[in-house]
């Protein structure tokens, strides 16, 4: 295999125009995220091959494209990650090709995934957590969510507000996303996320102009995370403002997919993913812990396929039962076997951004505070207004993770409060 390079562009805009036209003169190219040496994980570089270079960086200068850099893309060594861990010699082999900058096998991601031997598993978040710090840093990224409506036109069989559960239903007019987000802004957060279920009431012109009143009024970073649009649909949000977007596939085992989505097309849901890379989006995606016949190797496919696909973020949940769905009565995931996919995922995936989910912090009280020492930097918010709130159940008894729970628990692990936080308007 000959070398391969990156191409970074100083902007979105001018990244995307690069891609357009080295795809059109015939040269390979690959979105991935920015390796962080080179700058923000939360950007988007071009990987092209060797014997492509300088007619890429010809083509680029012709047209007026702003390159900051091009760099030959090498596989980054974490020297040190193993020092004064204690594990077996097989497990220990594992990490150290980590740390030589080699990638995991699929039977080495499966073994890290099924130890239950106390020590692997303190050596398995040990060594995530001292990746996360030489990519990331101790700042932990903190985010917020308005859950603007609760309809959807999906029937998944683990989600409480699937189409046929009897819900209270509501949509937020845009005035009250607005001011759901200027609640967000006050508190410093620069990035605000607009959830949803997969409801076509909100028209892609209701969205764009959400999308155009939030970039208008606050300048700030818009997470969407609305389901499956058009392609067009998709580049339109694009345009209007959206940076990132989050489209979980929850698990790439086919048949589990179809099971837990009877109405639901799993390659649809893939090409989704495909466009929103296309499109410059910093593309979201995650899986769900302890679905019912879901194993070990599954979990790895899923780890896979994050890589694969070049995901930036990642969020890993445990399964939770909600009332009133074919899977109330299903026992929850398993904290340790989150944790353990939090932990190899970082391994694997590396510069990505992963979430201490809201869900495992509902599952386990001190959710937050193990995921973040097992490799995650991210803190998601619950600032849905308290009137429509506790009707926003994906699952049942939902931990409302508010900006005091987030700062309790980046103070117990030990990490760092980001200093855009504006400390002083919370009481």
């Amino acid at each position: 295999m000959g070398k391969k390079f990156i191409i970074i562009c100083a902007s979105t805009n001018h990244m995307l125009n690069a891609d357009r036209i080295l795809r059109e003169n015939h040269i390979n190219t690959e979105l991935i995220p920015t390796p962080s040496q080179y700058g923000s994980i939360c950007s988007t570089s071009i990987m092209i091959d060797e014997e492509s270079r300088d007619r890429a960086e010809l083509l680029l200068k012709e047209n007026l494209v702003n390159v900051t850099g091009i760099y030959e893309y090498v596989e980054r060594r974490f020297l040190g990650i193993t020092k004064g861990l204690s594990a077996s010699k097989e497990f220990m082999d594992i990490l150290k090709k980590v740390e030589q900058g080699f990638e995991l096998t699929r039977e080495e991601i499966v073994k890290l995934l099924k130890t239950e031997n106390p020590k692997e598993m303190e050596a398995l978040y040990n060594a995530a957590d001292r990746v996360r710090k030489a990519i990331v840093g101790d700042v932990v990224e903190i985010r917020a969510a308005i859950e603007f409506s609760n309809y959807c036109t999906k029937n998944c069989n683990y989600c409480g507000i699937r189409r046929d559960n009897r819900i209270i239903r509501y949509r937020m007019t845009e005035d009250q996303i607005m001011e759901g987000v200027r609640e967000i802004q006050k508190l410093g957060i620069k990035t605000v996320i607009l959830q949803s279920g997969e409801d076509p009431w909100y028209t892609p012109d209701k969205i764009v102009s959400i999308l155009k009143r939030i970039k208008k009024e606050t300048g700030m970073r818009i997470t969407l995370s609305i389901g499956e649009r058009t392609k067009e649909e998709y580049r339109l949000f694009r345009e209007a403002g959206a940076n990132n977007y989050l489209l979980k596939i929850e698990t790439v085992n086919e048949e589990l997919f179809k099971k837990v989505h009877p109405d639901d097309d799993y390659h649809k849901r893939k090409e989704c993913s495909v466009w929103l890379r296309e499109l410059g989006y910093v593309n979201g995606s995650g899986n769900i812990i302890g679905l019912p016949g879901q194993t070990p190797e599954d979990i790895a496919d899923d780890i896979i396929y994050f890589k694969d696909m070049k995901i930036h973020m990642i969020g890993i949940g445990p399964f939770l039962p909600a009332k009133g769905t074919p899977y109330e009565k299903l026992p929850p995931g398993s904290v340790d076997m989150t944790l353990k996919a939090v932990a190899v995922t970082r391994l694997v995936c590396k510069n990505v951004f992963i979430p201490a989910t809201t869900a495992l912090a509902t599952l386990d009280p001190d959710g937050h505070v193990k995921a973040l020492k097992a490799g995650a930097n991210t803190i998601m918010l619950i600032s849905t207004p308290p009137g429509f709130r506790e009707n926003y159940q994906i699952y049942s008894n939902k931990n409302m993770v508010d900006i005091h729970k987030a700062l309790s628990a980046v103070r117990r692990a030990e990490r760092k409060i980001p200093k855009y936080i504006n400390l002083d308007v919370i009481a």
